[in-house]
């Protein structure tokens, strides 16, 4: 695991210390799969506690600050997610910036879509359309970052916003040699039409932002139920509640079942598959193409297919 070697025990010790108290002792760490800046690790100490541990070894990291925040503003919400326990950010004196959670027993969507009947997949659907929609009941005055540091930009207009978040993203990925020409004219052609594409009378909701498989730990109950245990690793905003449909529809994260319970609540018009879900399953696809590079061409050049019709 990427960093591991650069965390004393000495360290992680401190840290469950802070945590449970000095007498504490850790007696087990366990890499987990983690993100590309830090290492996840799983802590145990000798009472048998589990711990979720992220930490950047010798980095000012104050994404840690923020994930704190949005875990505890979507546990306001009632959305099952992990308890922070500690979130530090790291000091030129002591730079190890982290976030310490509640380890969550579970697996990952795909996992439970493999294990379960059809049918149990069904329901569980349904439960996370239960989990999904309460957390877009919850509104803002405005489209904006969920951010500890209390400088996120207010945007009245969600185009505006929208452009914002995706306006360096695009300008990086049009470097791309992967990026033919012919894509990057049509997509070109949906930047330019935003404001027109996404327009929608819905206010700013509360979004998960990153909701797809890996993000999602779902836990079969004692009667042989699957319900979500938790949303992870979250990079919430308020924003156009759509928008987050249309990806985990892109992932396929979703099913059938899932759009038909979530839109008892929140209804999805004609103008969203007409237009708005091609423009909003665009963008995370531009996106992956700058993180991830050529093996996302071919997908980004679907995408933009869906496009065509509506330019």
């Amino acid at each position: 695991m990427s960093g591991i070697e650069d965390i004393s025990w000495q360290e992680l010790r401190r840290i469950v210390r802070d945590w449970k108290g000095t007498a504490a002792e850790l007696d087990e760490v366990t890499p987990l799969p983690g993100g590309h800046v830090n290492t996840t690790l799983c802590l145990t100490t000798r009472d048998r506690h589990k711990s979720v541990l992220k930490i950047s070894p010798h980095r000012v990291d104050r994404s840690y600050e923020r994930e704190a925040l949005q875990l505890g503003l979507l546990r306001e919400c009632g959305i099952p997610t992990p308890e922070v326990y500690l979130a530090k950010t790291g000091t030129l004196d002591h730079p190890f910036s982290y976030i310490l959670l509640e380890f969550v027993e579970g697996v990952d969507l795909a996992e439970a879509k493999r294990t379960c009947s059809p049918e149990a997949f069904e329901r569980l659907q349904e439960r996370l359309a239960d989990v999904i929609s309460a957390m877009h009941d919850r509104t803002h005055a405005t489209y904006c970052k969920v951010r500890s540091d209390g400088e996120a930009r207010q945007f009245a207009s969600w185009p505006a916003f929208y452009r914002d978040v995706y306006d360096t993203i695009w300008h990086e990925a049009q470097k791309s040699p992967h990026l033919p020409p012919k894509v990057r004219k049509q997509i070109d052609r949906v930047h330019e039409k935003l404001e027109r594409l996404i327009a929608h009378a819905d206010v700013p909701r509360l979004v998960h932002w990153d909701m797809w498989s890996s993000n999602l730990l779902v836990k079969q109950d004692d009667d042989g139920e699957w319900h979500v245990a938790a949303l992870l690793d979250p990079n919430c905003k308020y924003a156009h509640a759509e928008a987050e449909i249309a990806y985990m529809e892109l992932f396929h994260t979703v099913t059938h079942a899932f759009t038909k319970a979530y839109q008892r609540r929140h209804k999805l018009d004609g103008d969203y598959h007409k237009f708005r879900r091609p423009v909003y399953q665009l963008y995370p696809m531009i996106n992956h193409l700058l993180l991830f590079g050529h093996g996302y061409a071919k997908p980004l050049a679907a995408a933009v297919e869906k496009t065509q019709a509506i330019i």
